[in-house]
Protein backbone atom coordinates (compact mmCIF):
# COMPACT_ATOMS: atom_id res chain seq x y z
CA UNK A 1 0.00 0.00 0.00
CA UNK A 2 1.33 3.43 -0.95
CA UNK A 3 1.95 5.75 2.02
CA UNK A 4 -0.34 8.77 2.21
CA UNK A 5 1.28 12.09 1.26
CA UNK A 6 0.79 15.48 2.86
CA UNK A 7 -1.28 16.53 -0.17
CA UNK A 8 -3.74 13.69 0.47
CA UNK A 9 -4.10 14.60 4.14
CA UNK A 10 -4.53 18.30 3.32
CA UNK A 11 -7.27 17.38 0.85
CA UNK A 12 -9.10 15.46 3.58
CA UNK A 13 -8.75 18.43 5.92
CA UNK A 14 -10.52 20.68 3.43
CA UNK A 15 -13.72 18.69 4.03
CA UNK A 16 -13.82 19.21 7.80
CA UNK A 17 -15.64 22.57 7.65
CA UNK A 18 -17.87 24.01 4.92
CA UNK A 19 -16.53 27.54 5.37
CA UNK A 20 -13.04 28.60 4.32
CA UNK A 21 -13.04 31.41 6.92
CA UNK A 22 -14.95 31.21 10.21
CA UNK A 23 -13.29 33.38 12.87
CA UNK A 24 -13.54 31.89 16.35
CA UNK A 25 -11.04 30.25 18.69
CA UNK A 26 -13.15 27.52 20.30
CA UNK A 27 -12.33 24.83 17.75
CA UNK A 28 -8.65 25.72 17.87
CA UNK A 29 -8.39 25.46 21.66
CA UNK A 30 -10.26 22.14 21.62
CA UNK A 31 -7.77 20.61 19.18
CA UNK A 32 -4.73 22.11 20.90
CA UNK A 33 -5.91 20.64 24.22
CA UNK A 34 -6.13 17.22 22.55
CA UNK A 35 -2.56 17.69 21.30
CA UNK A 36 -1.17 18.62 24.73
CA UNK A 37 -1.25 22.41 24.21
CA UNK A 38 1.86 22.76 22.01
CA UNK A 39 1.22 26.52 21.68
CA UNK A 40 2.54 26.93 25.23
CA UNK A 41 5.77 25.03 24.55
CA UNK A 42 7.21 27.22 21.80
CA UNK A 43 10.47 29.16 21.69
CA UNK A 44 9.85 32.89 22.35
CA UNK A 45 7.13 34.07 19.96
CA UNK A 46 7.17 37.19 17.80
CA UNK A 47 3.55 37.61 16.63
CA UNK A 48 2.90 39.74 13.53
CA UNK A 49 -0.45 41.21 12.42
CA UNK A 50 -1.40 43.93 9.94
CA UNK A 51 -3.00 44.43 6.54
CA UNK A 52 0.15 44.85 4.46
CA UNK A 53 3.79 44.00 5.01
CA UNK A 54 3.46 41.11 7.47
CA UNK A 55 5.37 38.62 5.33
CA UNK A 56 8.10 41.05 4.29
CA UNK A 57 8.59 42.21 7.88
CA UNK A 58 8.79 38.61 9.05
CA UNK A 59 11.36 37.78 6.34
CA UNK A 60 13.55 40.71 7.40
CA UNK A 61 13.38 39.80 11.08
CA UNK A 62 14.28 36.20 10.26
CA UNK A 63 17.25 37.32 8.13
CA UNK A 64 18.49 39.54 10.96
CA UNK A 65 18.09 36.93 13.69
CA UNK A 66 19.75 34.22 11.61
CA UNK A 67 22.65 36.55 10.79
CA UNK A 68 23.17 36.97 14.53
CA UNK A 69 23.45 33.20 14.93
CA UNK A 70 19.91 32.48 16.12
CA UNK A 71 17.72 29.62 14.92
CA UNK A 72 14.20 30.63 13.95
CA UNK A 73 10.88 28.90 13.35
CA UNK A 74 8.59 30.77 10.94
CA UNK A 75 4.93 30.37 10.02
CA UNK A 76 3.28 32.25 7.17
CA UNK A 77 0.27 31.94 4.86
CA UNK A 78 -0.89 31.40 2.24
CA UNK A 79 1.72 29.31 0.48
CA UNK A 80 2.54 29.93 -3.15
CA UNK A 81 3.74 26.74 -4.84
CA UNK A 82 3.77 24.14 -2.02
CA UNK A 83 2.19 23.97 1.42
CA UNK A 84 5.61 23.28 2.97
CA UNK A 85 6.47 26.98 2.44
CA UNK A 86 4.20 27.86 5.37
CA UNK A 87 6.37 26.11 7.97
CA UNK A 88 10.09 26.65 8.59
CA UNK A 89 11.62 24.55 11.34
CA UNK A 90 14.79 26.14 12.73
CA UNK A 91 15.36 27.86 9.39
CA UNK A 92 14.56 25.00 7.01
CA UNK A 93 11.33 24.27 5.18
CA UNK A 94 9.55 21.38 6.86
CA UNK A 95 10.29 18.03 5.22
CA UNK A 96 7.60 15.94 3.57
CA UNK A 97 7.95 13.21 6.21
CA UNK A 98 7.70 15.65 9.11
CA UNK A 99 4.75 17.49 7.56
CA UNK A 100 2.87 14.27 6.85
CA UNK A 101 3.42 13.08 10.42
CA UNK A 102 2.10 16.23 12.15
CA UNK A 103 -0.82 16.60 9.75
CA UNK A 104 -1.83 12.99 10.33
CA UNK A 105 -1.51 13.43 14.11
CA UNK A 106 -3.68 16.55 14.06
CA UNK A 107 -6.28 14.89 11.85
CA UNK A 108 -6.51 11.95 14.25
CA UNK A 109 -6.62 14.17 17.35
CA UNK A 110 -9.44 16.24 15.84
CA UNK A 111 -11.60 13.14 15.71
CA UNK A 112 -13.68 14.21 12.73
CA UNK A 113 -14.97 17.35 14.47
CA UNK A 114 -15.72 20.54 12.55
CA UNK A 115 -12.60 22.68 12.08
CA UNK A 116 -11.33 24.94 9.30
CA UNK A 117 -8.40 24.09 7.08
CA UNK A 118 -6.41 27.05 8.40
CA UNK A 119 -7.07 26.11 12.01
CA UNK A 120 -5.99 22.50 11.76
CA UNK A 121 -2.92 23.27 9.66
CA UNK A 122 -1.94 26.03 12.08
CA UNK A 123 -2.21 23.50 14.89
CA UNK A 124 0.10 21.22 12.91
CA UNK A 125 2.65 24.02 12.59
CA UNK A 126 2.52 24.77 16.32
CA UNK A 127 2.95 21.06 17.07
CA UNK A 128 6.02 20.87 14.82
CA UNK A 129 7.50 24.03 16.38
CA UNK A 130 6.99 22.70 19.91
CA UNK A 131 9.09 19.61 19.14
CA UNK A 132 12.05 21.31 17.48
CA UNK A 133 14.61 23.44 19.31
CA UNK A 134 14.99 27.05 18.17
CA UNK A 135 15.69 30.47 19.63
CA UNK A 136 12.59 32.25 18.29
CA UNK A 137 9.21 31.54 16.69
CA UNK A 138 7.85 33.99 14.09
CA UNK A 139 4.07 33.70 13.66
CA UNK A 140 2.25 35.61 10.94
CA UNK A 141 -1.46 36.19 11.52
CA UNK A 142 -3.67 34.71 8.81
CA UNK A 143 -6.62 37.13 9.04
CA UNK A 144 -7.36 39.87 11.54
CA UNK A 145 -5.72 39.02 14.84
CA UNK A 146 -8.13 38.82 17.78
CA UNK A 147 -9.82 35.62 16.58
CA UNK A 148 -7.07 34.34 14.29
CA UNK A 149 -5.93 30.74 14.78
CA UNK A 150 -2.41 31.95 15.62
CA UNK A 151 -3.64 34.00 18.60
CA UNK A 152 -3.61 31.13 21.08
CA UNK A 153 -0.40 31.52 23.13
CA UNK A 154 -0.47 32.24 26.86
CA UNK A 155 2.45 34.62 26.32
CA UNK A 156 4.56 36.10 23.54
CA UNK A 157 7.90 37.90 23.53
CA UNK A 158 6.87 40.71 21.16
CA UNK A 159 3.83 41.77 19.13
CA UNK A 160 4.12 43.64 15.83
CA UNK A 161 1.38 45.46 13.92
CA UNK A 162 2.30 46.49 10.37
CA UNK A 163 0.25 49.12 8.47
CA UNK A 164 -3.50 48.60 8.79
CA UNK A 165 -5.88 49.51 5.97
CA UNK A 166 -9.33 48.57 4.70
CA UNK A 167 -9.48 44.90 3.66
CA UNK A 168 -11.56 41.80 4.44
CA UNK A 169 -14.47 44.02 5.51
CA UNK A 170 -16.86 41.04 5.47
CA UNK A 171 -14.90 39.53 8.38
CA UNK A 172 -13.16 42.38 10.20
CA UNK A 173 -15.53 45.36 10.05
CA UNK A 174 -16.47 48.18 7.72
CA UNK A 175 -14.29 50.94 9.18
CA UNK A 176 -10.58 51.41 9.81
CA UNK A 177 -11.04 51.62 13.62
CA UNK A 178 -12.98 48.34 13.60
CA UNK A 179 -10.29 46.61 11.55
CA UNK A 180 -7.50 48.09 13.69
CA UNK A 181 -9.31 46.77 16.75
CA UNK A 182 -9.18 43.25 15.34
CA UNK A 183 -5.47 43.59 14.54
CA UNK A 184 -4.78 44.99 18.01
CA UNK A 185 -6.29 41.81 19.42
CA UNK A 186 -2.82 40.23 19.34
CA UNK A 187 -1.48 42.71 21.93
CA UNK A 188 -0.79 40.92 25.22
CA UNK A 189 -0.82 42.36 28.72
CA UNK A 190 2.55 43.92 29.54
CA UNK A 191 4.19 42.73 26.30
CA UNK A 192 5.85 45.37 24.07
CA UNK A 193 4.31 45.96 20.65
CA UNK A 194 6.12 47.38 17.60
CA UNK A 195 3.74 49.49 15.51
CA UNK A 196 4.42 50.39 11.88
CA UNK A 197 3.08 53.52 10.13
CA UNK A 198 -0.68 53.90 10.70
CA UNK A 199 -3.49 56.23 9.80
CA UNK A 200 -4.55 58.26 12.83
CA UNK A 201 -7.90 56.50 13.26
CA UNK A 202 -6.20 53.11 13.36
CA UNK A 203 -3.36 54.24 15.60
CA UNK A 204 -5.82 55.62 18.14
CA UNK A 205 -7.41 52.20 18.57
CA UNK A 206 -4.04 50.44 18.83
CA UNK A 207 -2.85 52.95 21.45
CA UNK A 208 -6.05 52.57 23.46
CA UNK A 209 -5.73 48.77 23.44
CA UNK A 210 -2.08 48.93 24.49
CA UNK A 211 -2.85 51.38 27.29
CA UNK A 212 -5.65 49.16 28.63
CA UNK A 213 -3.29 46.16 28.68
CA UNK A 214 -0.22 48.01 29.95
CA UNK A 215 1.69 47.05 26.80
CA UNK A 216 4.57 49.41 25.95
CA UNK A 217 4.43 50.67 22.36
CA UNK A 218 7.40 51.06 20.02
CA UNK A 219 5.63 53.13 17.39
CA UNK A 220 6.80 54.64 14.12
CA UNK A 221 7.16 58.39 14.40
CA UNK A 222 7.40 58.22 18.18
CA UNK A 223 9.88 55.66 19.54
CA UNK A 224 11.51 55.03 16.14
CA UNK A 225 11.91 56.74 12.79
CA UNK A 226 12.93 55.46 9.38
CA UNK A 227 13.36 56.99 5.93
CA UNK A 228 15.49 57.26 2.81
CA UNK A 229 18.35 59.72 2.59
CA UNK A 230 20.88 59.91 -0.26
CA UNK A 231 20.00 56.41 -1.47
CA UNK A 232 20.40 54.88 2.00
CA UNK A 233 18.05 53.70 4.72
CA UNK A 234 18.35 55.76 7.88
CA UNK A 235 16.80 54.39 11.07
CA UNK A 236 16.86 56.02 14.48
CA UNK A 237 15.60 55.09 17.93
CA UNK A 238 16.70 55.74 21.49
CA UNK A 239 19.66 53.37 21.00
CA UNK A 240 21.06 55.49 18.19
CA UNK A 241 21.21 55.85 14.42
CA UNK A 242 21.66 53.19 11.74
CA UNK A 243 22.83 54.10 8.23
CA UNK A 244 22.11 51.04 6.06
CA UNK A 245 21.71 50.02 2.42
CA UNK A 246 18.19 50.18 1.03
CA UNK A 247 16.23 46.93 1.36
CA UNK A 248 16.81 44.35 -1.35
CA UNK A 249 13.01 43.99 -1.43
CA UNK A 250 12.06 46.84 -3.79
CA UNK A 251 9.73 49.72 -3.05
CA UNK A 252 9.46 52.63 -0.63
CA UNK A 253 6.93 50.65 1.42
CA UNK A 254 9.69 48.12 2.15
CA UNK A 255 11.64 50.87 3.91
CA UNK A 256 8.74 51.14 6.34
CA UNK A 257 8.54 47.36 6.74
CA UNK A 258 12.29 47.37 7.37
CA UNK A 259 11.78 49.97 10.09
CA UNK A 260 9.41 47.67 11.97
CA UNK A 261 11.82 44.77 11.55
CA UNK A 262 14.74 46.87 12.82
CA UNK A 263 12.70 48.02 15.82
CA UNK A 264 12.08 44.36 16.67
CA UNK A 265 15.72 43.37 16.21
CA UNK A 266 16.96 46.28 18.32
CA UNK A 267 14.46 45.32 21.02
CA UNK A 268 16.15 41.92 21.22
CA UNK A 269 19.62 43.47 21.33
CA UNK A 270 20.78 42.62 17.80
CA UNK A 271 23.84 44.47 16.54
CA UNK A 272 24.32 46.58 13.42
CA UNK A 273 25.55 43.61 11.36
CA UNK A 274 22.30 41.75 12.06
CA UNK A 275 20.29 44.86 11.16
CA UNK A 276 22.15 45.20 7.87
CA UNK A 277 21.50 41.53 7.09
CA UNK A 278 17.80 42.12 7.73
CA UNK A 279 17.58 44.62 4.89
CA UNK A 280 20.06 43.04 2.48
CA UNK A 281 19.49 39.29 2.85
CA UNK A 282 15.72 38.93 3.18
CA UNK A 283 13.88 37.14 0.39
CA UNK A 284 10.11 37.12 0.04
CA UNK A 285 8.63 35.61 -3.16
CA UNK A 286 5.88 37.34 -5.14
CA UNK A 287 6.58 40.76 -3.64
CA UNK A 288 7.82 42.59 -6.73
CA UNK A 289 9.86 39.51 -7.56
CA UNK A 290 11.84 39.64 -10.79
CA UNK A 291 11.41 36.45 -12.85
CA UNK A 292 14.72 35.76 -14.58
CA UNK A 293 14.44 32.07 -15.44
CA UNK A 294 11.71 29.57 -16.25
CA UNK A 295 9.03 28.84 -18.81
CA UNK A 296 7.63 32.37 -18.95
CA UNK A 297 11.03 34.00 -19.45
CA UNK A 298 11.67 31.59 -22.34
CA UNK A 299 8.44 32.79 -23.96
CA UNK A 300 9.50 36.43 -23.58
CA UNK A 301 13.33 36.49 -23.53
CA UNK A 302 13.61 40.24 -24.20
CA UNK A 303 10.87 41.27 -21.80
CA UNK A 304 11.25 42.29 -18.15
CA UNK A 305 8.95 40.09 -16.06
CA UNK A 306 7.80 40.86 -12.51
CA UNK A 307 5.45 39.09 -10.10
CA UNK A 308 3.54 40.57 -7.16
CA UNK A 309 0.79 39.15 -4.96
CA UNK A 310 -0.54 42.40 -3.45
CA UNK A 311 -4.32 42.59 -3.70
CA UNK A 312 -5.79 45.61 -1.90
CA UNK A 313 -5.87 49.38 -2.40
CA UNK A 314 -2.76 50.00 -0.31
CA UNK A 315 -0.83 47.39 -2.26
CA UNK A 316 -1.97 48.91 -5.55
CA UNK A 317 -0.72 52.32 -4.43
CA UNK A 318 2.63 50.88 -3.27
CA UNK A 319 3.15 49.14 -6.62
CA UNK A 320 2.19 52.29 -8.54
CA UNK A 321 4.62 54.37 -6.48
CA UNK A 322 7.40 51.90 -7.23
CA UNK A 323 6.62 51.78 -10.95
CA UNK A 324 6.66 55.57 -11.11
CA UNK A 325 10.29 55.63 -9.94
CA UNK A 326 11.62 53.09 -12.47
CA UNK A 327 13.27 53.75 -15.83
CA UNK A 328 10.85 54.71 -18.58
CA UNK A 329 9.55 51.58 -20.30
CA UNK A 330 6.00 50.60 -21.32
CA UNK A 331 4.31 48.69 -18.48
CA UNK A 332 1.77 45.96 -19.18
CA UNK A 333 -0.21 44.23 -16.44
CA UNK A 334 -1.50 40.66 -16.37
CA UNK A 335 -4.06 40.66 -13.57
CA UNK A 336 -6.27 38.13 -11.82
CA UNK A 337 -8.16 38.82 -8.58
CA UNK A 338 -10.52 37.19 -6.11
CA UNK A 339 -14.12 38.35 -5.85
CA UNK A 340 -13.61 39.27 -2.17
CA UNK A 341 -11.24 42.14 -3.00
CA UNK A 342 -11.69 45.86 -3.69
CA UNK A 343 -10.71 45.54 -7.34
CA UNK A 344 -11.34 49.20 -8.22
CA UNK A 345 -9.34 50.38 -5.21
CA UNK A 346 -6.45 48.15 -6.23
CA UNK A 347 -6.49 49.17 -9.91
CA UNK A 348 -7.13 52.88 -9.65
CA UNK A 349 -3.55 53.90 -8.69
CA UNK A 350 -2.13 51.52 -11.30
CA UNK A 351 -4.12 53.05 -14.15
CA UNK A 352 -1.62 55.90 -14.63
CA UNK A 353 1.34 53.51 -14.82
CA UNK A 354 0.03 50.76 -17.10
CA UNK A 355 -0.19 50.89 -20.89
CA UNK A 356 -2.48 47.85 -20.98
CA UNK A 357 -4.03 45.25 -18.70
CA UNK A 358 -4.71 41.65 -19.70
CA UNK A 359 -7.25 40.06 -17.36
CA UNK A 360 -7.17 36.36 -16.47
CA UNK A 361 -9.11 34.05 -14.18
CA UNK A 362 -7.06 32.46 -11.39
CA UNK A 363 -6.67 28.74 -12.17
CA UNK A 364 -8.30 26.40 -9.66
CA UNK A 365 -9.80 29.14 -7.46
CA UNK A 366 -13.56 29.05 -6.96
CA UNK A 367 -13.60 32.66 -5.71
CA UNK A 368 -11.79 34.08 -8.75
CA UNK A 369 -13.23 36.96 -10.70
CA UNK A 370 -13.70 36.00 -14.32
CA UNK A 371 -11.38 37.55 -16.87
CA UNK A 372 -14.39 39.44 -18.22
CA UNK A 373 -15.20 40.95 -14.78
CA UNK A 374 -11.60 41.95 -14.14
CA UNK A 375 -11.26 43.53 -17.58
CA UNK A 376 -14.51 45.46 -17.08
CA UNK A 377 -13.29 46.79 -13.74
CA UNK A 378 -10.03 47.89 -15.35
CA UNK A 379 -11.89 49.76 -18.08
CA UNK A 380 -14.01 51.46 -15.41
CA UNK A 381 -10.87 53.07 -13.94
CA UNK A 382 -9.59 54.14 -17.36
CA UNK A 383 -7.31 51.27 -18.40
CA UNK A 384 -7.04 49.74 -21.84
CA UNK A 385 -8.00 46.18 -20.96
CA UNK A 386 -8.18 42.82 -22.73
CA UNK A 387 -9.18 39.31 -21.70
CA UNK A 388 -6.93 36.27 -21.94
CA UNK A 389 -7.38 32.55 -21.35
CA UNK A 390 -4.19 32.28 -19.31
CA UNK A 391 -1.09 34.13 -18.14
CA UNK A 392 0.90 32.49 -20.93
CA UNK A 393 -1.63 33.58 -23.56
CA UNK A 394 -1.63 37.12 -22.18
CA UNK A 395 2.17 37.25 -22.21
CA UNK A 396 2.33 36.04 -25.81
CA UNK A 397 -0.19 38.71 -26.83
CA UNK A 398 1.80 41.45 -25.10
CA UNK A 399 5.18 40.53 -26.60
CA UNK A 400 3.68 40.16 -30.06
CA UNK A 401 3.09 43.92 -29.87
CA UNK A 402 6.05 44.89 -27.68
CA UNK A 403 8.86 42.26 -27.41
CA UNK A 404 10.81 44.36 -24.88
CA UNK A 405 7.86 45.14 -22.65
CA UNK A 406 7.96 45.39 -18.88
CA UNK A 407 5.26 43.00 -17.63
CA UNK A 408 3.86 42.77 -14.12
CA UNK A 409 1.75 39.74 -13.21
CA UNK A 410 -0.35 40.86 -10.26
CA UNK A 411 -3.58 40.98 -8.28
CA UNK A 412 -3.48 37.91 -6.03
CA UNK A 413 -1.13 35.64 -4.10
CA UNK A 414 -3.13 32.74 -5.51
CA UNK A 415 -2.35 33.87 -9.05
CA UNK A 416 1.29 34.36 -8.03
CA UNK A 417 1.40 30.81 -6.71
CA UNK A 418 -0.04 29.44 -9.94
CA UNK A 419 2.57 31.39 -11.91
CA UNK A 420 5.46 30.11 -9.79
CA UNK A 421 4.26 26.52 -10.20
CA UNK A 422 3.91 26.97 -13.96
CA UNK A 423 7.19 28.81 -14.37
CA UNK A 424 9.16 26.05 -12.64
Amino acid sequence: MTAETSDHILERMMALHPKVIDLTLGRMFRLLEALGNPQNKLPPVIHIAGTNGKGSTQAMIRAGLEASGKTVHAYTSPHLARFHERIRLAGELISEDALTAVLDECYAANGGETITYFEITTAAALLAFSRTLADYTLLEVGLGGRLDATNVMDSVALSIITPVSIDHTQFLGETLPEIAGEKAGIIKRGVPCVVGPQEEAGLDVIEQTAARLGAPLLAYGQQWHVGMEAGRLVYQDETGLLDLPLPNLPGAHQVMNAGAALAALRHFGCDEAACEAAVTQAFWPARMQRLKTGVLTEIAPQAELWLDGGHNASAGQAIADLLATGPARPMHLICGMLNTKDIAGYMRPLAKQAKTLHAVSIPGEAATLSAQETAAAARDVGMTAFEAESVEAALRDIIAQDPQARVLICGSLYLAGAVLRQNG
